[in-house]
């Protein structure tokens, strides 16, 4: 089962915003991130015959490492798509929990397509790390424990890529917290999500070159971009330069390791992307699965 993660705050971080922030640690959850939410949840709901045939799943590193985790937890086999320039840490630590892992170039494969064909071949069952209603509803439940911790908020901001996390936050919000706003945020250079929003259409991109690796999606999955449109107040980016100055923050005044995804929401409210002035925000720090050289580089340039 899923930790059930800290609600943080900071003194530094209400006076610079003039908010009470709450954050909702997702870096210090199980394999280092939300994603395992949903993966424990899809898996477990598998029944007895899928379990024994195995998983398959196709990620840049969280989901990757969630769905091994899990898997290696409820015993059932997994593989795991990976592209070639996935972070070597997540890579191992995948691998340590005991999965295969199979490489594809993301520039000029589809991971979509491979793990689909890689999931017949071997008869596994494919468990995408956002388009699916059993890894929608794992991930909302951070939003039901920041709620229940918190009391009412005025705003929830969400990491977003996918959308797996941020459709089922949006849903537990309408259901908990009737009045809260919830944002979604993703990089500058990788803006399909805030595209489709207002497009009103799901819009696909290129591969975006940013450090927030996490967020490298190209397209809102077809579950979670409906949800999005009907439960989400607004989805704003913010350049790579915020996401480092969050990271430092969070290093040198709250003592945590984020990795550069998981600073997506609150460096949109550190940076005065979202009016938050006067407000009780809760703020998801989605992971902190980064390697160390690369932390070290981030925070010191």
């Amino acid at each position: 089962m899923a930790h059930r993660t800290p609600v943080l705050t900071s003194r530094t971080a209400d006076e610079r915003t003039g908010a009470s922030l709450f954050f909702k640690a997702e870096n210090l959850q199980r394999a280092g991130a939300f994603k395992f939410r949903g993966a424990y949840n899809a898996i477990a709901a598998l029944d007895d015959d899928a379990r024994a045939r195995g998983v398959i799943a196709y990620s840049s590193g969280n989901h990757a490492q969630a769905i091994a985790l899990a898997s290696r937890i409820l015993n059932v086999p997994a593989t795991i798509v990976m592209p070639e320039d996935a972070p070597a840490m997540k890579v191992a630590a995948t691998q340590g929990y005991g999965a295969e892992v199979v490489r594809y170039d993301r520039y000029t494969q589809d991971r979509v397509a491979l793990g689909r064909t890689l999931a017949e071949a071997r008869g596994l069952t494919l468990i995408p790390p956002y388009d699916h209603p059993d890894v929608i509803a794992g991930q909302g439940t951070l939003a039901l424990e920041l709620i229940e911790e918190t009391g009412p908020l005025d705003m929830l901001v969400v990491c977003l890529g996918g959308g797996g996390m941020l459709s089922g936050c949006a849903l537990v919000a309408a259901e908990r917290a009737p009045g809260c706003l919830v944002v979604g945020v993703e990089p500058e250079a990788g803006d399909d999500g805030q595209q489709s929003f207002r497009a009103g259409r799901i819009v696909t991109i290129p591969v975006p070159r940013t450090i927030a690796d996490g967020a490298q999606t190209t397209f809102l999955g077809s579950m979670t971009f409906p949800i999005i449109q009907e439960r989400v107040a607004d989805i704003v980016t913010v350049t790579d330069y915020e996401l480092v100055a969050t990271m430092r923050f969070f290093a040198e005044r709250m003592k945590l390791v984020v990795e550069p995804t998981g600073c997506l929401a609150a460096a949109a409210v550190m940076h005065g992307r979202l009016d938050v002035r006067g407000k009780r925000v809760g703020v998801v720090i989605s992971g902190g699965n980064i390697d160390l050289a690369s932390f070290a580089r981030h925070v010191a340039g």
